[in-house]
């Protein structure tokens, strides 16, 4: 790997993770995007996995409640697996132009959802967790993205604001450690991608540590919905390169 891309990943890294400080918004999704505008995706998705699986999994563990949560959304993470498996297949196959449009679309959606900022309820069933479960888990092994749409749907659920935090992160981690056996049975895990990666958590822990501290000086909404409507820009940007291709 090129020492200048190396750079250039090291500050997407920085940079997703300081959005992520300030505004609270996903990490891996925004550092996809920008990182598929200047690299294949299938080289981003690996790299982005250590820093993601790592920061998930934290959260989960300060969190708390992970064996009552789990019991409550098992069906949807299970369902999520075959899902994974189909993405992955697709994206091992080597054409990135349907992934590179499949996370224009999830981040546009992300971002038009934050935006909107209105709220809808929902019932957790059976078709619904295996539906949601399913989705999510094919755009995730398709583009490595991990919130759309189990994201709006858990926030849809009449969960506390604790629940929701632990059922996303649970989300999140067990997809991670599904995706990093599966790019590797891909071959597309090498020592190079794995140290890069792995080096990648310091900026990414100096980021978090940065956008907290700006979180304190900004008003924290209206920084939201600027980073919003970026991801919303960013997505479509991919969504017409993935067309133009």
């Amino acid at each position: 790997m090129e020492p200048l891309i190396i750079a250039t990943v090291m500050l997407t890294f920085l940079f997703a993770a300081f959005l992520k400080g300030t505004a609270g918004l996903g990490f891996a999704t925004t550092c996809l995007g920008i990182m598929a505008t200047y690299a294949d995706i299938r080289l981003a998705i690996p790299l982005v996995i250590i820093p993601s699986l790592l920061s998930n999994a934290l959260v989960m563990i300060d969190a708390g409640g992970f064996l009552r949560i789990f019991r409550q959304f098992w069906l949807m993470y299970a369902a999520a697996i075959p899902g994974l498996i189909l993405g992955l297949f697709i994206l091992g196959g080597g054409d990135t132009t349907l992934p590179r449009a499949v996370l224009g679309i999830s981040m546009v959606l992300y971002g038009l959802y934050g935006l909107w900022g209105g709220r809808f309820h929902l019932d957790h069933t059976r078709n619904s967790a295996c539906i949601v479960g399913i989705t999510t888990g094919f755009v995730n092994g398709l583009t490595g993205s991990q919130i759309m749409p189990v994201l709006p749907y858990l926030m849809a659920l009449d969960i506390t604001k604790d629940e929701l935090v632990q059922a996303i992160n649970t989300s999140f981690t067990i997809a991670s450690i599904i995706m990093l056996f599966g790019l590797g049975k891909l071959g597309m895990l090498n020592t190079e991608v794995m140290l890069v990666s792995a080096v990648g958590v310091l900026p990414v822990a100096a980021g978090i540590w940065l956008g907290g501290k700006m979180r304190r000086l900004l008003p924290e909404e209206a920084f939201r919905r600027i980073v919003l409507a970026l991801i919303t820009l960013l997505g479509a940007v991919l969504i017409a390169k993935a067309f133009a291709a």
